[in-house]
This record gives C-alpha cells, structure tokens and sequence, in this order.
C-alpha cells in the first residue's frame, strides 16, 4: 500500500467513524478511536453486507466506501453500546 492509499484509507475511517458517532450518539471516542471504529467497520461492512445480499454503487469509489465503512461502524457501536449495558 503506498502513504496516498495509507492516507485516503484512514481518512475514510475517520469520516464513517465521526458519522457513526453522530448516528449512534453517546459512543464516540474520539479522532483515533473514530479512525479504529471506521475501519474495523469498514472490514465488519465489507463482510456482512455482501452475506446479507447488499450491494449498492454511489457513482464515487470513496463515497461508496465512506457508506459503507460507516454502516459496519454504526453496527460496531450499537454492538460496543450493548456490550457495555450487559
């Protein structure tokens, strides 16, 4: 992977983690924490989505990505949120 694509993927992670964060209020945890939850989320979504027969195309590579990784980052926190309730 070079730096640009190192570069372009934490920042995917750490947009669809800011939006979970927003989504699912009261689990944020800050700009590397929202890196970490982004891109855990964007492996999580790159994952189920296809299991459960979602596919869908924005038209850009990186929106479609940030959509995504920001849906596996809303499952992760609802998840994390349920854990710590327990």
């Amino acid at each position: 992977m070079t730096a640009t694509g190192l570069l372009i993927f934490l920042l995917i992670g750490a947009i669809a983690g800011w939006l979970a964060g927003l989504i699912v209020r009261g689990f944020g945890f800050g700009l590397l924490g929202n890196i970490v939850v982004g891109i855990i989320g964007a492996f999580l979504a790159g994952w189920l989505l296809p299991v459960l027969g979602v596919g869908f195309n924005l038209g850009s590579p990186i929106v479609t990505s940030i959509v995504y990784a920001m849906i596996g980052a809303v499952v992760l926190l609802v998840l994390i949120g349920l854990i710590r309730r327990a």
